[in-house]
């Protein structure tokens, strides 16, 4: 595709508030892409590598912070990334024409972004009611602890192969529930750990079926990556909580919009 400025721009925005408040870029992105006309198996293969370059710098920094879980990360990805291939090879294998396919990727991410709008808007509440429950059966249990949270990461994986959405605000809001004694730096931080690898294995499956732009790709890159560093460093100094409600009444807006 031709270079275009609307795009850089939609980047640093995107890039932008991602650094401000946290909130996943591909539940922000990838509506963006469909408005500009970019079809959705392509929206969605490259917003998912345009995630995992982005969020790798994230994982550094979390890193060095010490908000990285790496046993839970593994376990999620335990759960993600066999589900990402398994979702992959059903899209590669379906017989049909490419409009069809377009459309239950559609009608699926309009879904995606109704769910991940109410997780934004009742974050706090959520996380209130998961520390209530922190003393139920399941949290003193690794076991079935552990298998819980693979399940999660089976139904992300799914999920975020299919829309590019998910990996950040439904995966973050999932782990409250499986770990509400876990500070929300450390949840955040796992989370964007166990975002890299499977927005990466996502991202190149979809690249291998040609629902890749690498000029687009670039484009959104060359906004995002200073987006980024700009959002961190206003990060606090901005009411939070109206972004994320401004965010997720889009995001449902958008979501509404895709399926009806």
């Amino acid at each position: 595709m031709d270079f275009q400025i609307g795009l850089v721009i939609a980047g640093l925005l995107v890039g932008f508030i991602v650094g401000l408040t946290g909130v996943g870029g591909g539940s922000l992105m990838t509506p963006i892409l469909l408005y500009f006309g970019i079809p959705p198996t392509t929206a969605v293969g490259t917003d998912l590598l345009y995630a995992a370059f982005t969020k790798m710098g994230g994982v550094f920094v979390h890193h060095k912070k010490g908000n990285i879980n790496w046993q839970i990360t593994g376990w999620l990805t335990l759960g993600s990334v066999p589900a990402a291939l398994l979702t992959l090879w059903i899209l590669n294998s379906i017989k049909t024409d490419i409009s069809t396919i377009n459309a239950v990727i559609k009608y699926s991410l309009g879904w995606a972004l109704l769910f991940t709008s109410i997780a934004i808007l009742f974050k706090k509440k959520l996380l209130v009611l998961s520390q209530k429950h922190a003393g139920d059966r399941f949290h003193s249990e690794s076991h079935t602890q552990n298998m819980l949270t693979i399940g999660i990461g089976v139904l992300l994986g799914a999920t975020v192969t299919l829309t590019s959405i998910g990996a950040g605000a439904l995966g973050t809001v999932t782990l409250f529930f499986l770990y509400p004694l876990l500070p929300t730096p450390r949840l955040v931080g796992t989370e964007i750990a166990h975002a890299v690898p499977l927005t990466l294995v996502a991202g190149i499956g979809h690249a291998s079926m040609g629902n890749l732009d690498l000029v687009l790709l670039g484009q959104l890159l060359m906004g995002s990556l200073p987006g980024i560093f700009i959002g961190s460093m206003l990060s606090g100094k901005v009411p939070d909580l109206f972004l994320r409600n401004a965010i997720a009444i889009m995001l449902f807006i958008a979501g509404y919009k895709l399926i009806f």
